[in-house]
Order: structure tokens, then C-alpha cells, then sequence
């Protein structure tokens, strides 16, 4: 199972708002040839640390390709680059943000990609999301089941689901 975990809290350069942008990602992975099979809703949370930027938007997404991890490691940071993603400094507010959260039960220790991500099991913005559309999925490393990732969270994460589906 290859999960992909999407993220945005500010408008894209061409106006879209953070849903927006989230919901054509979706679509740009699809052109690119990787085929979303499952997404969950669109949840609004705080950011993580807390800060005064905006509520995110959050979602993920199970998707089938033949591309290796590192391909469409590729392929996700051209879609935030073409969005108008910068990268400056860690946890900063951003147009668009794609992770590669699973990737087929592999463990995978790059510079560049670590999978599974190094801390989608202290965000409620991944876990919720994730509860949804993969509810037996276990953590490769920590052997958590998502219920029991869920119960080990910081209770002060605020998040709440939307009426909005990513796909």
C-alpha cells in the first residue's frame, strides 16, 4: 500500500484556495500516471508546533504505481513545485505539501525520503485521515496499529473532519 499524505494552509499562486489545491494535486498524480485508489476526507487542523499561521488542510490518499519510491519522490515535488511550493525553512506555511508516508510496508532511510516518514505517528493530521481509508494499516517500524497510534497522541492537536472528500 503506498499512502500519500497532503497538506496545504495558504492560497496557491493562481488563487486556489487550500481544498482546492489539495483536490488537484489528486488530480496531477492522476496525469502523472499514479492512480488514486482511496482518499479520505479533507480535515482542518492547527499547525504542528503550534503557531499563529493558518488552520491546514489535510488529507491522504492510497495510490497504485510502477514508479519506485524514489521516482515518485520525483514525481510529488514537481506537483508542489508547479503549485508554488518554497522551501525555506521546516514546518513553515505552505501552498502545497506531498509526503510519501508508506510506501508498500517498506522501510526506506535516504537523505532526501525516509519511509515510512519519520513522524506520521504523532500527527493526528496523518492518523485521522489515515483511519479512514486504511483503518488495518500497521506502522512497518513501531508495529502500532493506527488505534493505538491514535490513542499515543498529544491530546492538544486540534483537528476536525470537513464535509469535503479529497477525491
Amino acid at each position: 500500500m503506498i499512502i500519500i499524505g497532503l497538506g496545504a494552509n495558504l492560497k496557491s499562486k493562481n488563487g486556489a484556495l487550500p481544498i482546492q489545491s489539495l483536490q488537484r494535486a489528486a488530480k496531477e498524480l492522476r496525469d502523472q500516471g499514479i492512480k488514486p485508489v482511496a482518499g479520505s476526507s479533507i480535515w482542518k487542523s492547527a499547525p504542528v508546533p503550534v503557531s499563529d499561521q493558518p488552520w491546514y488542510h489535510n488529507a491522504v490518499c492510497q495510490v497504485e504505481t510502477q514508479l519506485s519510491a524514489s521516482e515518485l519522490l520525483q514525481v510529488v515535488a514537481s506537483i508542489e513545485k508547479v503549485a508554488g511550493r518554497e522551501h525555506f525553512v521546516r514546518n513553515e506555511a505552505r501552498v502545497l505539501d506531498l509526503d510519501i508516508l508508506a510506501y508498500n510496508n517498506e522501510i526506506i532511510e535516504f537523505p532526501q525520503l525516509q519511509i515510512p516518514h519519520s513522524r506520521m505517528h504523532q500527527r493526528a493530521f496523518v492518523l485521522y485521515p489515515l483511519q479512514e481509508i486504511a483503518p488495518s494499516w500497521v506502522h512497518p517500524v513501531l508495529g502500532n496499529t493506527l488505534e493505538e497510534a491514535i490513542s499515543l497522541l498529544d491530546t492538544s492537536q486540534e483537528i476536525k473532519r470537513t464535509d469535503t472528500s479529497l477525491l
